[in-house]
């Protein structure tokens, strides 16, 4: 397999990978919980790169996942004391972690791949040096199969949890209310995003993958009320423009993971676009459609009611004094 080939992959399967969560993540109204993660998932990437000096081991992968998890909840914890209000606690803790991750890195990381680039909007081209060499052939980018089994996983857990997941994101009091227990799905669901974003940390960064996860979902979302369409579309749109974006980045010789997301956010605007003027032509047909029945002329009644307030209806042999 040639490089730029395994580059293209690779481009293409974190992107579905990544959007197939952000389906639910736009429907719960927590694409910031995307950037959230992203930051706070840095600190156990570099804990755990100084272990496993392996950016694609499942250990770091794992580790950094539950440890994003972990500060995750235990910011939703210190929001549910009162003691902090509204997203001050994600404005508290996360940059001061990210903070953090990013002086660990420039200590101690000058000289290898992991640097402060890699770490803001990644690069799919070091992702993809490492080749998976068998006999002699080489069978594309060992991150590649790190991100197809992210891709596999993800699969099955949304189509494990597909119900509970979906009741649970349009009507968390009925999901209580017909058994789901919604806080282990919310906290499954949230394992399942920290996995998917610490895993494509490493070829879209911290700042990138919250385009990867939240833009086609949001596209796809525009163009279908429908969930399993939304799903569909957002796979096709994510695919599409992955391979367009690595395309963008090939001509320019720019990032891969900036042409991805610069893509996307063109692939947005026209679907935006679309949506807008499809709304003014509905609103503009509306009144011609009501127009003749507003015209029509009331029924006269010839006698009125007498008003539901009035004490004294009318008399027709009024009391003479």
């Amino acid at each position: 397999m040639s490089f730029a080939v395994g580059v293209l992959l690779l481009a293409i399967v974190t992107a579905v990978a990544c959007a197939l969560p952000g389906v639910f993540v736009v429907l719960r109204r927590s694409s910031m919980l995307v950037d959230a993660i992203g930051h706070a998932v840095l600190p156990g990437i570099v804990v755990g790169y100084a272990l496993t000096r392996d950016l694609g081991s499942p250990l770091l992968i794992l580790g950094a996942a539950l440890a994003g998890l972990a500060v995750v909840l235990g910011a939703e914890w210190l929001g549910r004391t009162g003691l902090l209000t509204g997203d001050s606690p994600q404005g508290l803790i996360f940059p001061a972690l990210f903070a953090a991750g990013v002086i660990a890195v420039t200590l101690n990381f000058g000289n290898v791949h992991l640097d402060t680039h890699a770490v803001l909007v990644g690069d799919l081209n070091l992702a993809a040096f490492e080749q998976w060499i068998v006999g002699g052939v080489s069978l594309g980018p060992t991150y590649l199969y790190v991100m197809l089994a992210v891709l596999a996983a993800n699969i099955a857990l949304i189509a494990v949890m597909y119900r509970q997941l979906t009741v649970t994101t349009f009507d968390p009091e009925f999901a209580s209310s017909i058994g789901i227990r919604t806080g282990a799905v919310q906290t499954a669901f949230m394992f399942l995003v920290s996995v998917t974003v610490t895993a494509a940390f490493h070829a879209s960064g911290a700042i990138l993958v919250l385009a990867l996860v939240v833009v086609p979902a949001a596209t796809a979302h525009l163009l279908s009320r429908r969930l399993p369409a939304t799903l569909v579309l957002a796979v096709v749109i994510a695919a599409g423009g992955a391979a367009a974006g690595f395309g963008l980045a090939y001509v320019l010789d720019a990032a891969t993971s900036a042409g991805m997301a610069v893509f996307y956010g063109l692939l947005f605007a026209v679907a935006l676009t679309i949506v807008k003027v499809r709304e003014r032509r509905r609103h503009r047909q509306r009144p011609a459609v009501a127009g003749p029945r507003s015209h029509r002329p009331l029924p006269h009644d010839p006698h009125p009611h007498p008003h539901l307030h009035d004490p004294h209806p009318h008399d027709p042999h009024p009391h003479r004094g």
